[in-house]
């Protein structure tokens, strides 16, 4: 496989399917022998955002922060798989204007999916309201205007989402395949 540095960066509810569908981005990536990295929200905040909140201004420097090191990777040359919730639009745009191929992926999940899927119970304590700030439910999640690919995990496995991104990324000639 050939590829271009590039960012992609998939955005969506907590619980929607980000990370499993960039896991199996990353295993077709690294089949490839592609240069990738992983960015997971939860991984990043725990390293290179520790400290940080839930307020929208920390919320905001998670993801600048995010952005910040996929657009050193992607400007080098390496593929930045992001795998972030991101909830406010301004700021995802923001870093979208700063990095040359970005390609955002917005992982589509109804909230009674999500509820459903959640083995800890946090949509339904969000739901009566016994945990606050939380994304979707107590704070908002400003879905993208014009994302580059829609993925609809309650409708689609994770292999019918890698296959619609991976189009998309051969179509813009990011990656190459034999």
């Amino acid at each position: 496989m050939t590829h271009q540095g590039f960012t992609l960066w998939l955005t969506g509810m907590s619980g929607a399917g980000k990370s499993t569908i960039s896991d199996r981005l990353m295993e077709r990536f690294r089949a490839g022998a592609a240069k990738v990295e992983l960015l997971d929200g939860d991984v990043v905040r725990t390293n290179l955002s520790q400290g940080l909140g839930f307020s929208r201004e920390d919320r905001d420097t998670n993801v600048r922060r995010i952005g910040f090191v996929s657009e050193l990777l992607s400007r080098n040359g390496v593929i930045a798989v992001v795998a972030a919730i991101s909830p406010y639009r301004a700021t995802r745009e923001e870093v979208k204007a700063r990095i040359a191929n970005f390609v955002e992926v917005y992982v589509e999940c109804p909230i009674e999916v999500l509820a459903a899927r959640d083995v800890k119970g946090l949509y339904k304590r969000a739901l009566a309201g016994e945990v606050g700030q939380f994304t979707g439910i107590s704070d908002p999640y400003e879905p993208p205007e014009n994302p580059d690919v829609v993925v609809r995990s309650d409708r689609e496995s994770p292999a019918e989402s890698v296959e619609k991104v991976w189009r998309e990324l051969q179509r813009r000639g990011l990656i190459e395949t034999a």
